[in-house]
């Protein structure tokens, strides 16, 4: 029973985004997948464990945003076996992607979503599984218990294995770059649009620590073990993300003024986080530039998404 960790090299960057590959006996399954260009990597990986495309089971994503599944397609092409395992608000965005090009394309603008993402392709719905909330998966007598956890996206579940002992997290349990660990544990929250609430988020983050997994694999990137400590770090981040989105509420201001004022918050946040960790350099803001754009643009989403519910949109 192994897990390998694959770097996706994601956009060219090492240690960004970890897809991983599970082996059970003579059976292998991917959890995230990175987008098309990480696919030949994965691959190779499975090559190098001495197994093949066909004996992959499953292909298992997180959720549906793009830099966790914008490959999957191409892999489930590759791995002609393969079931697709998806959380219910996911699954049908893997069978029919346009809803969801769209939406990305508008966060990233059409020319950047197709040198990231190229074209997204529908996988055929009978090979596409639902998964619900506690819902267990016996794979030739491997248990992976599979675990609904809202807050970064509405869609989201993480993926626990107690054979490895471990808990496939996703965004829900924030980024943790190695690149960022010289100066001590440093973990930030991703707020990205659309779904972002801060309750929710803190209750995942709470769910994820009482599997007494020993180690998360997180997407962005790469297994921790400190679960209690990253869970410090990320609660009272959550809790002035929150904060934020009550006081752009609260306010008079509308569409561009929210954005603005959002950006900024989220800005000033990450400064206060640098300076307290002492990575406050340009190479630390050119390593998290698109975390805090689009944690920015999350924040604001939030902050519309809970006026119109409230009949202020």
């Amino acid at each position: 029973m192994t897990v390998t960790t694959i770097d996706a090299k994601y956009l060219g960057h090492a240690e960004f985004v970890s897809t991983y590959l599970l082996q059970h006996g003579e059976r292998a399954a991917f959890i995230e997948t990175a987008n098309a260009a990480a696919v030949p990597r994965m691959l190779e990986a499975l090559n190098e464990q001495g197994m093949s495309p066909e004996q992959v089971d499953y292909v298992i994503i997180t959720h549906v945003h793009l830099d966790h599944a914008g490959g999957a397609a191409d892999l489930m092409k590759a791995c002609p076996n393969a079931t697709l395992l998806a959380h219910p608000n996911a699954a049908k965005h893997a069978i029919d992607p346009s809803k969801l090009v769209r939406s990305a394309t508008a966060v990233y603008g059409e020319t950047l979503f197709a040198e990231m993402y190229g074209t997204i392709d529908p996988i055929p719905e009978d090979r596409v599984r639902i998964m619900g909330d506690d819902e267990v998966l016996d794979w030739n007598g491997r248990e992976l218990r599979f675990l609904h956890t809202r807050g970064h996206a509405n869609h989201h579940f993480c993926i626990h294995d107690p054979a490895s002992r471990s808990v496939f997290t996703g965004d829900a349990f924030g980024l943790v770059y190695p690149r960022l660990q010289d100066r001590g544990l440093f973990a930030l929250p991703s707020t990205s649009p659309t779904d972002f609430d801060a309750a929710a988020a803190k209750d995942s983050v709470d769910r994820i620590v009482a599997t007494g997994a020993e180690t998360a694999y997180l997407t962005h990137s790469g297994g921790v073990t400190d679960l209690a400590e990253v869970a410090a770090l990320l609660h009272p981040q959550l809790d002035r993300y929150g904060a934020i989105v009550e006081e752009a509420f609260a306010s008079d201001r509308e569409g561009d003024a929210i954005d603005a004022f959002c950006r900024e918050q989220v800005d000033a946040l990450f400064s206060d986080l640098f300076k307290a960790h002492g990575v406050d350099s340009a190479n630390t803001r050119t390593t998290l530039a698109m975390d805090m754009n689009l944690n920015g643009q999350g924040i604001a989403a939030a902050v519309k998404k809970k006026r119109f519910k409230a009949g202020r949109g």
